[in-house]
């Protein structure tokens, strides 16, 4: 699926974003596109929260993955990462 990255600016390469369980639910899909110019991981929540609302109310809660690490709101996501957005998991 590809979501219209507003209110970013246009950038030069498109990020693929992986989401999973009760992320991927609310999204309807499992990865989204958007074109990027780099930021950081708060300007990425914000913008995805902008383009699919319905994943806003899960999004602040659950943890962004920058190349396989797990990154902080201020940490820069540049264009060409990988990106995958973990909800939070809860069970024995």
């Amino acid at each position: 699926m590809q979501i219209d990255p507003t209110p970013l600016a246009r950038g030069n390469a498109t990020l693929r974003i992986s989401l999973f369980a009760g992320m991927a639910d609310l999204a309807g899909c499992r990865a989204v596109e958007i074109e990027w110019a780099g930021g950081s991981v708060a300007l990425l929540r914000s913008s995805l929260a902008a383009a699919l609302p319905a994943i806003e109310p899960l999004l602040g809660r659950s943890a962004v993955a920058v190349g396989g690490v797990y990154a902080t709101n201020e940490a820069t996501v540049p264009c060409d990462a990988e990106v995958a957005i973990i909800p939070p998991v809860s069970g024995g």
